[in-house]
């Protein structure tokens, strides 16, 4: 009945008791510990890359509707790029080298400098490429730390609990990201006057609430280095990469190692790196859809906002449930095939007003969150015993692995339904290129098994 896992936390056999409690105590701590970073850092993406900064730097303040939603989108996108780059092999190397938690520290500090950096950026046109220089900076060096941050997840939770630590780490993130946003609108956006005089003149309000931003990130992230620790450092096991270029070769190594004795799992990292990269772009470009197509103003867009992180973490816990019963596979499919649906209907209705985006909106954001979930969920049943720690890292770095695909497209479309239409309202065609990377997940999908447990499946057990 006792774990087997190779930890000083899963070897309790002939322990006093009161040693294993200590163990239990301080695991949970650790837990707790790791959790907290989510939240902690869930601004940068909820207030600043999503519903509150990205709708800002394209407002028309800093120039042509057209221009600035593509310019957006070609600076994510090339940030998509160095993220591609850089994240599949920074953990990995930082891991071998002992120093996850110092890097992921150190990461954790330049975000929340790059979040205080936006205040700089005035409404005007000339400030439109140091916005999108700091906003495209700041969303590699979160996208990194992240990949860092899920690589984790094998160390602090016991295999049987992945799923479930796993899930309150997004289920806090969620919480965090909506009493961001609830401050920041109490605070700066709805009042004509908001906290400590502050108005909206030159976006002023905008600019405060990076501040805020910045602070939030650095305090809510103590918990977890005051609680996580790198192991003493020790020397290197031999062949362990020294370099990024060495461990660029490492992954290839596994990778190839995986290919040859568990295909269906490297098939299925490859269809979630692409439609976990379009469920990314569905909030990514959602308050940007929703301020330049259907006239949200920013207090309406931070709103929707509060909306969407709510419906998205109520779905996902209620789909966990469905996701038990009908296998993650077929939740994942299914929530594709909805958002696909619902992605295509905003295009064709994007004349329809506001209620439309509301409905439809709404609609994708349940489907979001159970698509992440499940895959993750997929992944913890299907890891052979004894390679979660191989399995969950390259998952955490291959959902890295095309995150410039989706902006890239939104942008092209836009550029697209621009040369069709002319004008300088065509934002919605962005989200047909969101479609397109999710419609390439679900094809990917297709030839992935059902999930089943290596040692169940041979064991012959139902």
């Amino acid at each position: 009945m006792s774990s087997q896992r190779g930890d000083a936390g899963s070897q309790v056999g002939d322990r006093p008791v009161s040693s294993h409690h200590d163990e239990v105590r301080a695991r949970r701590r650790r837990m707790l510990g790791w959790a907290m970073w989510d939240p902690g850092t869930q601004p940068y993406a909820s207030v600043i890359t999503t519903f509150v900064f990205s709708v800002y730097i394209v407002s028309d303040s800093f120039g042509p509707r057209d221009l600035t939603s593509t310019a957006l989108s070609w600076t994510m996108a090339l940030a998509g790029l160095m993220i591609a780059l850089l994240a599949p092999v920074v953990g990995q190397w930082a891991g071998r080298a002992g120093r996850r938690i110092g890097v992921l520290r150190w990461l954790t500090w330049a975000l929340a400098v790059f979040a205080g950096c936006l205040f700089l950026v005035e409404a005007r046109a000339s400030y439109l490429t140091l916005g999108l220089i700091l906003l495209g900076v700041g969303t590699i060096i979160s996208d990194v730390a992240s990949s860092i941050y899920n690589g984790l997840l094998d160390e602090v939770a016991e295999p049987s609990k992945v799923g479930r630590i796993s899930g309150l780490g997004w289920g806090m993130g969620y919480v965090g990201g909506i009493i961001a946003l609830l401050v920041i609108y109490i605070g700066w956006i709805k009042p004509t006057i908001g906290w400590f005089g502050v108005t909206s003149t030159n976006g002023m309000n905008i600019r405060v609430s990076m501040l805020f931003c910045a602070v939030w990130i650095l305090l809510l992230t103590l918990p977890t280095f005051l609680i996580l620790r790198d192991p003493p450092r020790v020397e290197p096991v031999a062949g362990s990469p020294r370099s990024l270029r060495d461990a660029y070769v490492e992954l290839g190594h596994s990778v190839s190692r995986l290919w040859r004795s568990h295909r269906s799992i490297v098939l299925f990292l490859i269809a979630s790196a692409l439609f976990r990269d379009g469920l990314n772009g569905v909030f990514q470009f959602g308050g940007v859809i929703a301020k330049q197509t259907f006239g949200f103003t920013s207090a309406g867009v931070l709103v929707f906002g509060i909306a969407a992180n709510l419906v998205a973490g109520v779905a996902t816990i209620a789909f966990g449930l469905l996701d038990d019963k009908i296998g993650p596979r077929r939740v994942i499919v299914w929530s594709l095939v909805a958002l696909i649906v619902a992605a295509v209907a905003v295009f064709i209705l994007h004349d329809g007003g506001q209620i439309v985006f509301w409905v439809l909106g709404m609609a994708m954001c349940a489907f979001v969150g159970p698509a992440q979930s499940a895959s993750r969920s997929y992944l913890a049943r299907v890891c052979p015993p004894g390679m979660e720690g191989e399995v969950f890292g390259l998952y955490a770095t291959t959902g890295k692995a095309v995150s410039f695909l989706a902006p890239l497209l939104f942008g092209a479309f836009i550029a697209i339904g621009h040369a069709a239409r002319g004008g300088d309202s065509n934002q919605y065609w962005g989200i047909l290129g969101i479609a397109v990377v999710l419609v390439a997940g679900l094809v990917a999908m297709i030839p992935v098994a059902d999930a089943v447990r290596p040692d169940v499946e041979h064991s012959g057990k139902e």
